[in-house]
Protein backbone atom coordinates (compact mmCIF):
# COMPACT_ATOMS: atom_id res chain seq x y z
CA UNK A 1 0.00 0.00 0.00
CA UNK A 2 0.76 3.86 -0.66
CA UNK A 3 2.45 5.48 2.33
CA UNK A 4 -0.20 6.97 4.68
CA UNK A 5 -2.68 4.70 3.25
CA UNK A 6 -5.15 2.86 5.67
CA UNK A 7 -6.50 -0.42 5.66
CA UNK A 8 -9.92 0.88 6.12
CA UNK A 9 -12.43 -0.99 3.35
CA UNK A 10 -15.82 0.46 2.49
CA UNK A 11 -18.73 -1.75 0.51
CA UNK A 12 -21.56 0.93 -1.26
CA UNK A 13 -24.49 -1.02 -2.69
CA UNK A 14 -28.33 -0.34 -2.75
CA UNK A 15 -29.82 -2.94 -0.56
CA UNK A 16 -27.22 -3.48 2.70
CA UNK A 17 -27.24 -5.96 5.13
CA UNK A 18 -30.04 -5.46 6.91
CA UNK A 19 -33.67 -4.03 6.90
CA UNK A 20 -35.87 -2.71 8.97
CA UNK A 21 -39.61 -3.52 9.57
CA UNK A 22 -41.80 -0.97 11.99
CA UNK A 23 -45.15 -3.02 14.27
CA UNK A 24 -48.05 -1.48 14.72
CA UNK A 25 -46.71 -0.36 18.42
CA UNK A 26 -43.63 1.62 16.43
CA UNK A 27 -41.07 -0.95 17.23
CA UNK A 28 -38.32 -1.92 14.65
CA UNK A 29 -37.54 -5.34 13.64
CA UNK A 30 -33.93 -5.57 12.44
CA UNK A 31 -33.39 -8.85 9.75
CA UNK A 32 -30.18 -9.32 8.38
CA UNK A 33 -29.91 -10.45 5.04
CA UNK A 34 -28.13 -12.91 3.37
CA UNK A 35 -26.06 -13.45 0.04
CA UNK A 36 -22.57 -13.00 -1.05
CA UNK A 37 -21.64 -9.77 0.06
CA UNK A 38 -22.98 -10.47 3.07
CA UNK A 39 -21.02 -13.32 3.81
CA UNK A 40 -17.86 -11.84 2.20
CA UNK A 41 -17.75 -8.62 4.21
CA UNK A 42 -17.51 -10.64 7.70
CA UNK A 43 -13.85 -11.39 6.32
CA UNK A 44 -13.06 -7.63 6.45
CA UNK A 45 -13.42 -7.21 10.35
CA UNK A 46 -15.67 -4.79 11.93
CA UNK A 47 -13.68 -1.55 10.65
CA UNK A 48 -15.31 -2.43 7.36
CA UNK A 49 -18.39 0.44 6.15
CA UNK A 50 -21.19 -0.55 4.35
CA UNK A 51 -23.24 2.52 2.96
CA UNK A 52 -26.53 1.91 1.39
CA UNK A 53 -30.21 3.28 0.74
CA UNK A 54 -33.05 3.03 2.83
CA UNK A 55 -35.10 0.97 0.82
CA UNK A 56 -38.63 1.03 2.82
CA UNK A 57 -40.84 2.97 5.82
CA UNK A 58 -38.55 0.52 8.34
CA UNK A 59 -35.21 1.52 7.46
CA UNK A 60 -36.02 5.11 7.00
CA UNK A 61 -37.77 5.34 10.56
CA UNK A 62 -34.17 3.59 11.51
CA UNK A 63 -32.17 6.06 10.05
CA UNK A 64 -33.89 9.28 11.28
CA UNK A 65 -33.38 7.35 15.17
CA UNK A 66 -29.82 6.73 14.51
CA UNK A 67 -28.86 9.57 12.26
CA UNK A 68 -28.36 7.25 9.50
CA UNK A 69 -25.40 5.20 11.40
CA UNK A 70 -27.07 1.51 12.41
CA UNK A 71 -26.74 0.19 15.85
CA UNK A 72 -24.42 -2.70 15.60
CA UNK A 73 -26.73 -4.84 17.66
CA UNK A 74 -28.64 -4.87 14.15
CA UNK A 75 -26.17 -5.51 11.93
CA UNK A 76 -24.18 -8.11 12.73
CA UNK A 77 -20.80 -5.96 14.50
CA UNK A 78 -20.66 -4.27 11.13
CA UNK A 79 -20.50 -0.12 10.62
CA UNK A 80 -23.62 0.67 8.28
CA UNK A 81 -24.36 3.96 6.62
CA UNK A 82 -27.59 3.90 5.67
CA UNK A 83 -28.91 6.74 3.58
CA UNK A 84 -32.19 8.45 3.41
CA UNK A 85 -32.78 9.30 0.06
CA UNK A 86 -35.98 11.46 -0.81
CA UNK A 87 -38.02 8.66 -1.55
CA UNK A 88 -39.31 10.17 -5.07
CA UNK A 89 -35.60 10.23 -6.42
CA UNK A 90 -35.27 7.22 -5.12
CA UNK A 91 -38.25 5.37 -6.87
CA UNK A 92 -37.48 7.05 -10.21
CA UNK A 93 -33.49 6.13 -9.93
CA UNK A 94 -34.17 2.32 -8.99
CA UNK A 95 -37.14 1.73 -10.98
CA UNK A 96 -37.20 4.09 -13.66
CA UNK A 97 -33.63 3.32 -14.63
CA UNK A 98 -31.46 0.83 -12.75
CA UNK A 99 -33.95 -1.89 -12.90
CA UNK A 100 -36.71 -0.87 -15.89
CA UNK A 101 -33.04 0.83 -18.05
CA UNK A 102 -30.31 -0.65 -17.30
CA UNK A 103 -31.21 -3.90 -16.08
CA UNK A 104 -33.12 -4.34 -19.47
CA UNK A 105 -29.95 -3.22 -21.66
CA UNK A 106 -27.74 -5.46 -20.15
CA UNK A 107 -30.34 -8.60 -20.19
CA UNK A 108 -31.37 -7.55 -23.81
CA UNK A 109 -35.18 -8.02 -22.56
CA UNK A 110 -36.59 -5.26 -24.70
CA UNK A 111 -39.09 -5.90 -27.08
CA UNK A 112 -37.18 -4.01 -30.06
CA UNK A 113 -40.44 -2.81 -31.95
CA UNK A 114 -42.12 -1.36 -28.81
CA UNK A 115 -39.29 -0.18 -26.78
CA UNK A 116 -37.70 1.31 -25.38
CA UNK A 117 -38.82 5.23 -26.06
CA UNK A 118 -36.47 7.97 -24.03
CA UNK A 119 -38.82 10.64 -23.48
CA UNK A 120 -39.13 13.41 -21.05
CA UNK A 121 -40.33 10.88 -18.03
CA UNK A 122 -36.62 9.12 -18.66
CA UNK A 123 -35.07 12.60 -18.79
CA UNK A 124 -36.58 13.42 -15.25
CA UNK A 125 -35.52 9.92 -14.16
CA UNK A 126 -32.04 9.95 -15.39
CA UNK A 127 -31.53 12.74 -13.24
CA UNK A 128 -32.80 11.16 -10.73
CA UNK A 129 -30.38 8.44 -10.85
CA UNK A 130 -27.59 11.77 -10.94
CA UNK A 131 -28.69 12.35 -7.65
CA UNK A 132 -29.35 8.91 -6.18
CA UNK A 133 -25.34 8.33 -7.37
CA UNK A 134 -23.74 11.40 -6.25
CA UNK A 135 -26.03 10.84 -2.52
CA UNK A 136 -23.91 7.33 -2.52
CA UNK A 137 -20.27 9.57 -3.64
CA UNK A 138 -21.02 12.31 -0.77
CA UNK A 139 -21.21 9.59 1.53
CA UNK A 140 -18.45 7.65 1.02
CA UNK A 141 -16.28 10.61 0.59
CA UNK A 142 -17.05 11.81 4.15
CA UNK A 143 -16.87 8.05 5.82
CA UNK A 144 -13.46 7.21 4.18
CA UNK A 145 -10.23 7.91 5.93
CA UNK A 146 -6.87 8.93 3.74
CA UNK A 147 -6.52 5.87 1.37
CA UNK A 148 -9.47 3.95 1.78
CA UNK A 149 -10.47 1.29 -0.39
CA UNK A 150 -13.96 1.49 -1.63
CA UNK A 151 -15.88 -1.56 -3.48
CA UNK A 152 -18.94 0.08 -5.66
CA UNK A 153 -21.53 -2.47 -6.51
CA UNK A 154 -23.41 -3.11 -9.53
CA UNK A 155 -25.78 -1.47 -11.77
CA UNK A 156 -27.54 0.92 -9.07
CA UNK A 157 -23.98 2.40 -9.04
CA UNK A 158 -22.02 2.65 -11.86
CA UNK A 159 -21.46 6.74 -11.46
CA UNK A 160 -20.36 6.89 -8.33
CA UNK A 161 -16.65 6.07 -9.03
CA UNK A 162 -15.91 9.01 -10.91
CA UNK A 163 -18.01 11.32 -8.38
CA UNK A 164 -16.23 9.64 -5.66
CA UNK A 165 -12.88 10.40 -6.82
CA UNK A 166 -13.63 14.12 -8.03
CA UNK A 167 -14.08 14.30 -4.24
CA UNK A 168 -10.96 11.83 -3.24
CA UNK A 169 -8.29 11.35 -5.41
CA UNK A 170 -6.72 9.89 -2.88
CA UNK A 171 -9.03 6.33 -2.72
CA UNK A 172 -8.34 3.06 -4.19
CA UNK A 173 -11.67 2.42 -6.31
CA UNK A 174 -13.29 -0.48 -7.84
CA UNK A 175 -16.54 -1.26 -9.51
CA UNK A 176 -18.32 -4.74 -9.55
CA UNK A 177 -21.22 -5.71 -11.99
CA UNK A 178 -23.02 -8.39 -10.83
CA UNK A 179 -24.91 -8.26 -14.08
CA UNK A 180 -24.09 -8.90 -17.78
CA UNK A 181 -22.78 -6.55 -19.97
CA UNK A 182 -24.60 -5.88 -22.93
CA UNK A 183 -22.91 -6.08 -26.44
CA UNK A 184 -22.14 -2.53 -28.28
CA UNK A 185 -25.12 -2.89 -30.61
CA UNK A 186 -27.27 -3.98 -27.85
CA UNK A 187 -25.54 -1.53 -25.58
CA UNK A 188 -26.29 1.55 -27.91
CA UNK A 189 -30.00 1.41 -27.57
CA UNK A 190 -29.29 3.83 -24.22
CA UNK A 191 -29.14 7.81 -25.64
CA UNK A 192 -25.97 8.17 -27.02
CA UNK A 193 -25.09 10.51 -23.43
CA UNK A 194 -26.31 7.86 -21.05
CA UNK A 195 -24.26 5.44 -22.64
CA UNK A 196 -21.40 7.21 -22.48
CA UNK A 197 -22.01 8.66 -18.83
CA UNK A 198 -22.43 5.12 -17.73
CA UNK A 199 -19.13 4.09 -18.79
CA UNK A 200 -17.18 7.39 -18.00
CA UNK A 201 -18.65 6.73 -13.97
CA UNK A 202 -17.21 3.15 -14.19
CA UNK A 203 -13.91 3.94 -15.70
CA UNK A 204 -13.37 5.79 -12.78
CA UNK A 205 -12.84 3.49 -10.80
CA UNK A 206 -8.90 1.66 -10.83
CA UNK A 207 -10.61 -1.34 -11.52
CA UNK A 208 -13.87 -2.61 -13.18
CA UNK A 209 -14.76 -6.35 -12.00
CA UNK A 210 -16.91 -8.95 -13.82
CA UNK A 211 -18.38 -12.48 -13.20
CA UNK A 212 -17.06 -13.73 -16.17
CA UNK A 213 -14.29 -13.02 -18.93
CA UNK A 214 -17.28 -12.65 -21.49
CA UNK A 215 -19.31 -9.68 -19.25
CA UNK A 216 -15.39 -8.33 -18.84
CA UNK A 217 -14.93 -8.30 -22.68
CA UNK A 218 -18.49 -6.86 -23.56
CA UNK A 219 -17.75 -4.37 -21.62
CA UNK A 220 -14.25 -3.45 -23.03
CA UNK A 221 -16.09 -3.33 -26.43
CA UNK A 222 -18.39 -0.97 -25.27
CA UNK A 223 -15.79 1.42 -24.14
CA UNK A 224 -13.95 1.32 -27.44
CA UNK A 225 -16.81 2.02 -29.50
CA UNK A 226 -18.96 4.19 -27.55
CA UNK A 227 -16.13 6.45 -26.19
CA UNK A 228 -13.15 5.37 -28.22
CA UNK A 229 -11.01 4.45 -25.45
CA UNK A 230 -7.88 2.85 -25.52
CA UNK A 231 -8.22 -0.96 -24.97
CA UNK A 232 -4.63 -3.45 -24.44
CA UNK A 233 -5.47 -6.64 -22.71
CA UNK A 234 -7.01 -5.90 -19.34
CA UNK A 235 -6.66 -2.04 -19.31
CA UNK A 236 -9.28 0.59 -20.45
CA UNK A 237 -7.46 3.73 -20.68
CA UNK A 238 -9.76 6.80 -21.36
CA UNK A 239 -8.72 10.68 -20.50
CA UNK A 240 -5.07 10.18 -19.26
CA UNK A 241 -6.29 7.67 -16.84
CA UNK A 242 -6.15 3.82 -16.90
CA UNK A 243 -8.59 1.35 -15.21
CA UNK A 244 -7.56 -2.84 -15.37
CA UNK A 245 -10.48 -5.18 -15.84
CA UNK A 246 -10.32 -8.24 -13.29
CA UNK A 247 -13.12 -11.50 -13.44
CA UNK A 248 -14.05 -12.70 -10.06
CA UNK A 249 -16.22 -15.66 -10.68
CA UNK A 250 -18.31 -15.62 -7.13
CA UNK A 251 -18.93 -19.36 -6.08
CA UNK A 252 -21.53 -20.75 -3.40
CA UNK A 253 -20.81 -21.19 0.04
CA UNK A 254 -20.11 -24.94 0.97
CA UNK A 255 -19.84 -24.69 4.44
CA UNK A 256 -23.35 -22.82 5.00
CA UNK A 257 -25.03 -24.41 2.25
CA UNK A 258 -24.60 -27.82 3.48
CA UNK A 259 -24.92 -27.12 7.38
CA UNK A 260 -28.05 -25.18 6.51
CA UNK A 261 -29.51 -28.22 4.14
CA UNK A 262 -29.20 -30.79 7.27
CA UNK A 263 -31.57 -28.73 9.69
CA UNK A 264 -34.86 -29.90 11.03
CA UNK A 265 -36.94 -27.27 9.02
CA UNK A 266 -35.14 -28.55 5.64
CA UNK A 267 -35.74 -32.37 7.11
CA UNK A 268 -39.77 -31.21 7.31
CA UNK A 269 -39.90 -29.78 4.04
CA UNK A 270 -38.28 -32.86 2.51
CA UNK A 271 -41.03 -34.99 3.79
CA UNK A 272 -43.50 -32.49 2.57
CA UNK A 273 -42.01 -32.80 -0.74
CA UNK A 274 -41.69 -36.80 -1.18
CA UNK A 275 -45.54 -36.87 0.07
CA UNK A 276 -46.79 -34.31 -2.61
CA UNK A 277 -44.37 -35.96 -5.73
CA UNK A 278 -45.13 -39.66 -4.84
CA UNK A 279 -44.36 -42.68 -6.51
CA UNK A 280 -45.25 -44.19 -9.96
CA UNK A 281 -47.67 -46.66 -10.71
CA UNK A 282 -45.11 -49.38 -10.43
CA UNK A 283 -43.80 -48.14 -6.64
CA UNK A 284 -40.44 -46.60 -7.69
CA UNK A 285 -39.75 -43.18 -6.39
CA UNK A 286 -40.66 -40.34 -9.17
CA UNK A 287 -37.68 -38.40 -10.58
CA UNK A 288 -37.80 -34.57 -10.11
CA UNK A 289 -36.37 -31.95 -12.16
CA UNK A 290 -35.84 -28.89 -9.94
CA UNK A 291 -35.73 -25.20 -10.89
CA UNK A 292 -36.02 -22.51 -7.88
CA UNK A 293 -35.78 -18.65 -9.11
CA UNK A 294 -37.58 -15.77 -8.62
CA UNK A 295 -39.71 -14.90 -11.05
CA UNK A 296 -37.57 -12.22 -13.30
CA UNK A 297 -37.98 -12.11 -16.38
CA UNK A 298 -34.27 -12.93 -17.66
CA UNK A 299 -35.16 -16.52 -15.94
CA UNK A 300 -36.90 -17.88 -18.49
CA UNK A 301 -39.54 -19.87 -16.76
CA UNK A 302 -41.90 -20.12 -18.81
CA UNK A 303 -39.79 -21.91 -21.88
CA UNK A 304 -39.09 -24.14 -19.25
CA UNK A 305 -42.43 -25.31 -18.29
CA UNK A 306 -42.97 -25.18 -22.38
CA UNK A 307 -40.03 -27.53 -22.22
CA UNK A 308 -41.12 -30.26 -19.73
CA UNK A 309 -44.69 -30.30 -21.32
CA UNK A 310 -42.83 -31.03 -24.66
CA UNK A 311 -40.52 -34.19 -22.57
CA UNK A 312 -44.39 -35.22 -21.22
CA UNK A 313 -45.81 -34.89 -25.15
CA UNK A 314 -42.58 -36.53 -26.86
CA UNK A 315 -41.53 -39.05 -24.07
CA UNK A 316 -44.86 -40.41 -22.79
CA UNK A 317 -43.01 -43.26 -20.94
CA UNK A 318 -41.78 -40.45 -18.61
CA UNK A 319 -45.66 -39.70 -17.26
CA UNK A 320 -46.59 -40.12 -13.97
CA UNK A 321 -42.66 -40.97 -13.22
CA UNK A 322 -41.53 -37.25 -12.86
CA UNK A 323 -42.73 -34.51 -11.00
CA UNK A 324 -41.53 -30.77 -12.43
CA UNK A 325 -40.76 -28.95 -8.87
CA UNK A 326 -40.80 -24.96 -9.89
CA UNK A 327 -40.34 -22.76 -7.34
CA UNK A 328 -40.98 -19.29 -9.11
CA UNK A 329 -40.97 -16.64 -6.14
CA UNK A 330 -42.09 -13.39 -6.98
CA UNK A 331 -40.05 -10.53 -7.81
CA UNK A 332 -40.36 -6.74 -8.62
CA UNK A 333 -43.86 -6.93 -8.24
CA UNK A 334 -44.93 -3.45 -8.14
CA UNK A 335 -43.73 -3.23 -12.02
CA UNK A 336 -46.55 -4.37 -14.17
CA UNK A 337 -44.53 -6.60 -16.01
CA UNK A 338 -43.58 -8.93 -14.00
CA UNK A 339 -47.11 -9.30 -12.72
CA UNK A 340 -47.89 -10.17 -16.00
CA UNK A 341 -44.94 -12.65 -16.08
CA UNK A 342 -45.96 -14.29 -12.91
CA UNK A 343 -49.60 -14.69 -14.08
CA UNK A 344 -48.02 -16.36 -17.26
CA UNK A 345 -45.76 -18.68 -14.88
CA UNK A 346 -48.97 -19.84 -13.29
CA UNK A 347 -50.98 -20.63 -16.77
CA UNK A 348 -48.64 -22.74 -17.97
CA UNK A 349 -48.96 -24.45 -15.16
CA UNK A 350 -52.07 -25.19 -14.87
CA UNK A 351 -52.43 -25.95 -18.59
CA UNK A 352 -49.61 -28.74 -17.76
CA UNK A 353 -51.71 -30.00 -15.02
CA UNK A 354 -55.05 -29.83 -16.81
CA UNK A 355 -53.46 -31.86 -20.02
CA UNK A 356 -51.58 -34.41 -18.51
CA UNK A 357 -52.41 -34.98 -14.58
CA UNK A 358 -54.03 -38.16 -13.20
CA UNK A 359 -55.74 -38.80 -10.14
CA UNK A 360 -52.68 -39.77 -8.32
CA UNK A 361 -49.74 -37.65 -10.48
CA UNK A 362 -49.69 -34.01 -10.75
CA UNK A 363 -47.05 -33.18 -13.00
CA UNK A 364 -46.05 -29.44 -12.09
CA UNK A 365 -45.62 -28.66 -8.51
CA UNK A 366 -45.61 -24.72 -8.85
CA UNK A 367 -44.70 -23.10 -5.49
CA UNK A 368 -44.38 -19.15 -5.47
CA UNK A 369 -44.31 -18.52 -1.70
CA UNK A 370 -40.76 -17.98 -0.77
CA UNK A 371 -39.28 -20.58 1.36
CA UNK A 372 -35.54 -21.24 1.89
CA UNK A 373 -35.77 -24.73 3.88
CA UNK A 374 -38.09 -25.33 1.13
CA UNK A 375 -35.76 -24.60 -1.39
CA UNK A 376 -32.88 -26.33 -0.23
CA UNK A 377 -34.87 -29.25 0.58
CA UNK A 378 -35.86 -29.47 -3.05
CA UNK A 379 -31.66 -29.29 -3.94
CA UNK A 380 -31.33 -32.33 -2.08
CA UNK A 381 -33.67 -33.73 -4.15
CA UNK A 382 -33.04 -33.02 -7.84
CA UNK A 383 -32.87 -36.08 -10.23
CA UNK A 384 -32.32 -32.88 -12.92
CA UNK A 385 -31.81 -29.38 -12.12
CA UNK A 386 -33.22 -26.67 -14.66
CA UNK A 387 -31.13 -23.58 -15.23
CA UNK A 388 -31.99 -21.97 -18.78
CA UNK A 389 -31.87 -18.39 -18.03
CA UNK A 390 -32.40 -16.03 -21.50
CA UNK A 391 -29.31 -13.86 -19.66
CA UNK A 392 -27.65 -14.11 -16.26
CA UNK A 393 -24.61 -12.51 -14.54
CA UNK A 394 -23.99 -15.58 -12.85
CA UNK A 395 -26.93 -17.57 -11.74
CA UNK A 396 -25.80 -19.06 -8.02
CA UNK A 397 -28.50 -21.91 -8.12
CA UNK A 398 -26.67 -23.35 -10.91
CA UNK A 399 -23.71 -23.93 -8.24
CA UNK A 400 -25.59 -24.47 -5.04
CA UNK A 401 -27.67 -27.33 -5.97
CA UNK A 402 -24.75 -29.52 -7.49
CA UNK A 403 -23.19 -28.47 -3.53
CA UNK A 404 -26.23 -30.00 -1.43
CA UNK A 405 -27.25 -32.92 -3.94
CA UNK A 406 -27.91 -36.16 -2.00
CA UNK A 407 -27.71 -38.83 -4.72
CA UNK A 408 -26.15 -36.64 -7.22
CA UNK A 409 -28.36 -34.36 -10.11
CA UNK A 410 -27.81 -33.83 -14.05
CA UNK A 411 -27.53 -30.23 -14.17
CA UNK A 412 -29.09 -28.64 -17.77
CA UNK A 413 -28.04 -25.25 -18.26
CA UNK A 414 -28.06 -22.53 -20.13
CA UNK A 415 -25.13 -21.41 -22.31
CA UNK A 416 -26.28 -17.51 -21.41
CA UNK A 417 -25.89 -17.90 -17.73
CA UNK A 418 -22.50 -16.97 -16.65
CA UNK A 419 -21.79 -19.99 -14.96
CA UNK A 420 -21.40 -21.75 -18.30
CA UNK A 421 -18.04 -20.36 -18.63
CA UNK A 422 -17.36 -22.82 -15.41
CA UNK A 423 -19.45 -25.68 -15.29
CA UNK A 424 -20.23 -26.29 -19.07
CA UNK A 425 -17.99 -29.66 -19.08
CA UNK A 426 -20.21 -31.38 -17.06
CA UNK A 427 -23.68 -29.98 -17.63
CA UNK A 428 -25.95 -30.41 -20.26
CA UNK A 429 -26.01 -27.41 -21.96
CA UNK A 430 -28.80 -25.67 -23.99
CA UNK A 431 -29.65 -22.54 -25.73
CA UNK A 432 -32.33 -21.28 -23.95
CA UNK A 433 -34.60 -20.42 -26.80
CA UNK A 434 -34.80 -23.20 -27.89
CA UNK A 435 -37.11 -25.64 -26.33
CA UNK A 436 -36.99 -28.98 -28.16
CA UNK A 437 -33.46 -29.17 -27.30
CA UNK A 438 -34.31 -28.32 -23.92
CA UNK A 439 -36.41 -31.11 -23.22
CA UNK A 440 -34.38 -33.43 -24.87
CA UNK A 441 -31.77 -32.39 -22.43
CA UNK A 442 -34.29 -32.77 -19.38
CA UNK A 443 -34.47 -36.21 -20.71
CA UNK A 444 -31.06 -37.00 -21.33
CA UNK A 445 -30.69 -36.04 -17.29
CA UNK A 446 -33.44 -38.12 -16.54
CA UNK A 447 -31.68 -41.17 -17.99
CA UNK A 448 -28.21 -40.59 -16.94
CA UNK A 449 -26.67 -43.47 -15.67
CA UNK A 450 -26.46 -42.79 -11.95
CA UNK A 451 -22.48 -43.37 -11.51
CA UNK A 452 -21.87 -40.68 -14.20
CA UNK A 453 -24.32 -38.45 -12.73
CA UNK A 454 -22.67 -38.61 -9.27
CA UNK A 455 -19.01 -38.03 -10.79
CA UNK A 456 -20.11 -35.12 -12.34
CA UNK A 457 -21.85 -33.59 -9.93
CA UNK A 458 -18.86 -34.10 -7.62
CA UNK A 459 -17.01 -32.11 -10.16
CA UNK A 460 -19.65 -29.84 -10.39
CA UNK A 461 -19.42 -28.99 -6.71
CA UNK A 462 -15.85 -28.45 -6.83
CA UNK A 463 -16.23 -25.97 -9.84
CA UNK A 464 -18.95 -24.42 -8.04
CA UNK A 465 -17.49 -23.90 -4.55
CA UNK A 466 -13.77 -22.35 -6.08
CA UNK A 467 -13.90 -18.82 -4.77
CA UNK A 468 -16.51 -18.14 -1.90
CA UNK A 469 -18.01 -15.10 -1.25
CA UNK A 470 -15.36 -14.56 1.44
CA UNK A 471 -12.49 -15.25 -0.96
CA UNK A 472 -14.18 -13.30 -3.65
CA UNK A 473 -13.74 -10.11 -2.02
CA UNK A 474 -11.08 -10.44 -0.61
CA UNK A 475 -9.19 -11.65 -3.85
CA UNK A 476 -10.95 -8.33 -5.05
CA UNK A 477 -9.78 -5.95 -2.31
CA UNK A 478 -5.89 -7.72 -2.96
CA UNK A 479 -6.07 -6.71 -6.51
CA UNK A 480 -7.18 -2.98 -5.64
CA UNK A 481 -4.00 -2.40 -3.13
Amino acid sequence: MVAGATSQVLVASNRGPVSYTRGDDGKLTAERGGGGLVSGLSAMGSEAVWVCAALGDGDREAVRRTGGTLDRADTGGQTVRMLDIPPGTFEAAYHGVANSVLWFVHHMLYQIPLEPAFDDDFVRQWEAYEAYNAAFAVALADEAEHGATVLVQDYHLTLVPTLLRERRADLRIGHFSHTPWAPPDYYRLLPDAVAAQVLRGILGADRAAFLTRRWADTFAECCARVLGAEVRGDEITYEGRTTRLGVHPLGADADFLRERAHRDDVAERMGQLCEQIGTAPDGSPRRTVVRVDRTELSKNIVRGLHAYRRLLSDRPEWRERVVHLAFAYPSRQDLAVYRDYTAEVQRVAEEINSAFATATWTPVLLHVKDDFARSLAAYRLADVALVNPIRDGMNLVAKEIPVVSDDGCALVLSREAGAYEEMAEDALVVNPFDVVATAEALRTGLELDPAERLDRTKRLSATATALPPARWLLQQLEALR
